[in-house]
């Protein structure tokens, strides 16, 4: 079993501790409209009031721009979880988003060029 403060909470046998909607108090439906896509990146300012361990973990991922999508691969939490925990994350202040650029056209073969090399690089 992995030691608190190490990430999720995870068992080899049972899998995740900690049901995913209850790291999100059971809300499904963010503040902010994100895309999969969705670009998030930390401002720097400290988060006033308490956040849960997962709030944390998404801010640290955050250094860099980095997608919705990607930060909820990372967590290992569905990804209305995640986009709920950023979007409290975005109305404290703690991150900006900005919306995907190609977002009139997902099957846009730049877009899927794009991903294909952004996969690439990670293998």
């Amino acid at each position: 079993m992995a030691a608190a403060g190490d990430g999720p909470w995870l068992d080899d046998a049972a899998g995740r501790l900690v049901r995913p909607f209850t790291v999100s108090n059971g809300r499904t439906e963010p503040s902010i409209a994100f895309d999969l896509m969705s670009q998030v990146m930390a401002t720097g300012a400290t988060p006033l009031g308490y956040l849960g361990p997962e709030h944390a973990q998404a801010l640290d991922l955050c250094r860099a721009p980095v997608s919705v999508a990607e930060i909820a691969a990372y967590l290992k939490l569905p990804a209305v979880v995640t986009k709920v925990l950023l979007s409290d994350l975005v109305d404290c202040g703690a991150l900006t988003a900005k919306p995907p650029v190609f977002h009139h056209n997902p099957t846009d073969r730049s877009l899927l060029e794009a991903v294909l090399d952004g996969l690439r690089r990670q293998l």
